[in-house]
Order: structure tokens, then C-alpha cells, then sequence
């Protein structure tokens, strides 16, 4: 079972991810994962990574899916994986097909957790991250016991800046000029399934697995 996960920032799409890669027992996949594994292990994809990112430029297209390519192709992925955060573009998704054409394989599902932008905001300006140990909380569906301060440390929570409005609209016209064309892409491809994000997490999961059941 071969999955990626659609979906803008703070829509869910990677706790939905993990929970999928749980029950099916299948490799979560992020880049961000790849990435550091790659530059900790210091592989050569991964030295060549990490010279882009040092100097602050964007990892090429060509470099995400070659490190894409070469961590699904691992033994623990030959039952399928679930794909988080990546194809980002058209050219990535293209080459992922392409490089899955040449193994004789094919995506199963592209499911896109839809949230509305509206939601997003309010979802992701309602965040709190603790100042001390990181962790996290949401002022209307997690909050703190004591406002402000964190349950576990005792320590300030605070807003941070990519959680602001600001920072929020303008990650969501990113997703919205670069990812929302992969929505088509894998609609003609004719695998994209849509799930409404907007539900308790629990429902959204209970969708996403009647979709890879039916």
C-alpha cells in the first residue's frame, strides 16, 4: 500500500500519517526525516543535502527525489509507505512516477486532508509551544491548566512566529501556488481521494481507512 498524504500546513496530514503507517505497519515517510538521516549517516546524497541547506537555499527538486527514491526502495518499504511532505511539486510528483515506473510500480492513494484556510488559521494561531521543553498545546482543543503556563515544566508557553496569522496566510498561499496543483495532477492520475479535515481526528481516520479498505 503506497500512499501520499496531501494536505496544507497544520491540516493534520502527519498525525494522520503516523496513525495510517501504525495500523498498516508501513514506513512514515517525511523528508525532513530523510534528509536527516541521510546528512547524520553521511551519505553522499546526504553530504550533497546538506551543502544547499548550510547555505540556506532550497534542496533541488532532482536531490529530494533521488533521497526519496533511494528510502523507498529499503526492504521495510516493499509492503508500501505513507509519503508526508513530499511530492511538493509537480516536477517531484512526475518523478516520483516516473522512478516507481521504472521498478514495474505504481502510487495506490493520494489522499488530501481538506481543510479550509479560515480553519487553518485559527487552528494554528491557537498553538502554544512551551519556551522550556517544547511541548505543545492549543488554547481551545489542548489547553494548559494554568493559562500561559506549561503542564509539564511549569515554564512559559508562548505563540510561536510560524504559528502567527501572518506567518500562517502566507505558508498557506505558498501551498496553495506550489502543492494545491498536485490535487489535479493526482486526480487525473486517478488516485486522489479527499477526506474533510475539518471533523474530530478520530472520524478523519475512521475515512481515510474506509477509503484504503474499501
Amino acid at each position: 500500500m503506497k500512499i501520499i498524504m496531501l494536505g496544507a500546513p497544520g491540516a493534520g496530514k502527519g498525525t494522520q500519517a503516523k496513525q495510517i503507517a501504525d495500523k498498516y505497519t508501513i514506513p512514515h515517510i517525511s523528508t525532513g526525516d530523510i534528509f536527516r538521516a541521510n546528512i547524520k549517516e553521511g551519505t553522499p546524497l546526504g553530504k550533497k543535502a546538506k551543502e544547499y541547506m548550510d547555505k540556506g537555499d532550497l534542496v533541488p527538486d532532482e536531490l529530494v527525489v533521488d533521497l526519496v527514491v533511494d528510502r523507498i526502495g529499503q526492504d521495510d518499504c516493499k509492503n508500501g509507505f505513507v509519503l508526508d511532505g513530499f511530492p511538493r511539486t509537480i516536477p517531484q510528483a512526475e518523478a516520483l512516477t516516473a522512478a516507481l515506473e521504472k521498478a514495474g510500480e505504481a502510487m495506490d492513494y493520494a489522499i488530501d486532508v481538506d481543510v479550509p484556510d479560515e480553519n487553518i488559521i485559527e487552528r494554528m494561531s491557537g498553538r502554544r509551544a512551551c519556551v522550556n521543553c517544547g511541548a505543545t498545546y492549543h488554547i481551545v482543543t489542548i489547553p494548559t491548566k494554568v493559562e500561559g503556563i506549561c503542564d509539564r515544566c511549569g515554564k512559559e508557553t508562548i505563540l510561536r512566529d510560524d504559528d502567527k496569522p501572518e506567518t500562517v496566510k502566507n505558508r498557506l498561499k505558498v501551498y496553495h501556488d506550489q502543492t494545491q496543483p498536485l490535487i489535479d495532477y493526482y486526480k487525473k492520475v486517478g488516485i486522489l481521494k479527499s477526506v474533510d479535515g475539518t471533523q474530530d481526528m478520530k472520524k478523519v481516520f475512521a475515512d481515510i481507512t474506509a477509503i484504503l479498505e474499501a
